[in-house]
């Protein structure tokens, strides 16, 4: 059986953009959809009783509301039977990820800062999740994902081609497992793949003996571009209809990452799966992008 895209929903407006978004996502995979709605009978003070009407109402109420959503957005979807779990939240929706093809979640992007769901919820899955992740926002479109048409008004695709994805590479630790999500990703809509690394000259400090510190500006940067060149050569060969525009630019990734996240319509970043998976960490550029990034973040993990 083949493993389903998994969507979060809590009745919030991210939670439906995110089913929308899981919706469109699952025919691109053909894959089937899930939608889950967790509930945590601990938050209405029932500590031992079992599960009461006002604690399944809303859950029932968010799942029908993403369903008719859903079915109303992507006739073509293969919607699965939805559920209702209990929580903790972020127990449930990593036990759900560890049988997901995908498992995407609404994000409240900036304001997430002082929001319980993202702070403890949305990151603390993204931080400990085996498999990929997608973070939404509010108001996340079909159209959101494609160019603008000739007369510069929004599109769903009739006609018009998709936004780049967007792929932030760390070439000291480039990762074939977040290259190759991005490809396939670009692939499957079709999309050009837009590959960003960005780099800092060195300080004076860090050089050691025998370190050149002499050379300038564009000789870096024109190292680095060959460096990335070649780490893609193989991905460009295995996905040859796949337009890649390479970038190398000086700067702060998560900078350079949130300014081309503008333009596109995924971006996918990596995280490192740690050893000891209790300690929810994703690393400063992807808690950067995940507040502020302008699109759908992807979140794929690596070792």
């Amino acid at each position: 059986m083949l493993s389903p895209v998994i969507a979060g929903v809590d009745g919030s407006a991210e939670g439906l953009a995110a089913a929308e978004w899981a919706a469109r996502e699952a025919v691109r995979r053909n894959r089937p959809l899930h939608l889950l709605h967790v509930w945590d009978r601990h938050s209405h003070g029932h500590h031992s009783t079992p599960a009461s009407t006002a604690q399944r109402y809303p859950a029932r109420r968010a799942l029908r509301e993403a369903e008719d959503r859903v079915r109303r957005a992507c006739p073509g979807v293969r919607l699965g039977a939805a559920e209702q779990v209990e929580g903790p939240a972020t127990a449930a929706l990593l036990r759900a990820a560890e049988r997901a093809e995908l498992l995407v979640l609404g994000s409240r992007g900036l304001t997430g800062l002082a929001a319980p769901l993202v702070g403890s919820v949305a990151l603390g899955v993204v931080a400990r999740s085996p498999r990929p992740v997608v973070l939404v926002r509010k108001g996340e479109q079909a159209e959101d994902e494609h160019v603008l048409a000739d007369d510069g008004t929004p599109s769903t695709g009739t006609g018009t081609g998709y936004r780049d994805v967007l792929l932030g590479i760390d070439l000291a630790d480039a990762r074939d497992e977040v290259i190759e999500f991005a490809f396939e990703e670009a692939a499957s809509r079709p999309a050009r793949l837009r590959v960003v690394h960005a780099w800092q000259p060195p300080s004076a400090l860090g050089l050691g003996p025998g370190d050149i510190g002499l050379a300038g500006d564009p000789a870096r940067a024109e190292e680095w571009q060959q460096i990335l060149s070649a780490a893609l050569k193989v991905w460009r060969d295995k996905y040859p209809q796949t337009e890649v525009l390479e970038t190398v630019v000086k700067g702060r990734a998560s900078s350079a990452l949130v300014r081309a996240a503008s333009a596109a319509s995924l971006l996918v970043v990596g995280r490192r799966l740690r050893e000891r998976p209790t300690l929810a960490h994703i690393g400063p550029v992807t808690h950067a992008v995940a507040h502020h990034a302008g699109c759908p973040l992807a979140v794929v993990p690596h070792r």
